[in-house]
C-alpha cells in the first residue's frame, strides 16, 4: 500500500509532478547520502543538479 502523500500526486495536478531522489557517496566515509525532491515534470534536469549539489555540500554523518 502507497503511503498517502505519494498516492495522492497520482490524482489531479500531481501526475504534473515527480519525485527526484539522487544519491552520492562520500569520499572521506564511503557512507551514501539522499536527497528527495518533489519537482515539476519540466524542470527535473534543473531538479537533479540542485539535489546533488545538496548532497554533495552536506556535511558527512
Amino acid at each position: 500500500m502507497a503511503k498517502k502523500s505519494i498516492a495522492s500526486l497520482k490524482s489531479g495536478k500531481g501526475k504534473d509532478y515527480t519525485k527526484v531522489i539522487t544519491a552520492a557517496r562520500s569520499p572521506k566515509t564511503g557512507a551514501y547520502s539522499f536527497k528527495e525532491l518533489i519537482a515539476h515534470n519540466d524542470q527535473i534536469k534543473a531538479a537533479v543538479e540542485v539535489a546533488k549539489d545538496l548532497v554533495a555540500s552536506a556535511p558527512a554523518e
